[in-house]
């Protein structure tokens, strides 16, 4: 496992219950400019090992990226956390932090 790999899995666990992040974020708190991607990676491919708290990252925008059943799920954890998602999966408190409009 790469440090950069390390890093991104420690953010992650840091992102608590009632909060969410983008993976942009996830990646520049890590210390790898632009690796946005690289996030998504280790989400898809280290979230069991690990138990990464992977509802909890959505798009820069504040909308969740998946789609189908796995966004259904994404809306279900998130609301069990405490966090407002609308319906159609856009995280509310995400996109008024940050002054984007629906």
């Amino acid at each position: 496992m790469t440090d950069s790999t390390k890093r991104i899995i420690e953010e992650l666990l840091r992102i608590p219950k009632g909060a969410v992040s983008c993976y942009r974020d996830v990646a520049f708190r890590a210390g790898v400019p632009n690796g946005a991607r690289q996030v998504v990676w280790v989400l898809h491919t280290m979230t069991l090992k690990y138990n990464l708290p992977w509802w909890r990252v959505v798009r820069v925008d504040g909308k969740i990226a998946l789609s189908g059943d796995g966004k259904v799920e994404q809306i279900r954890l998130l609301r069990n956390d405490g966090v407002g998602v609308s319906d159609d999966g856009v995280v509310l408190l995400f996109i008024k932090k940050r002054g984007i409009s629906e």
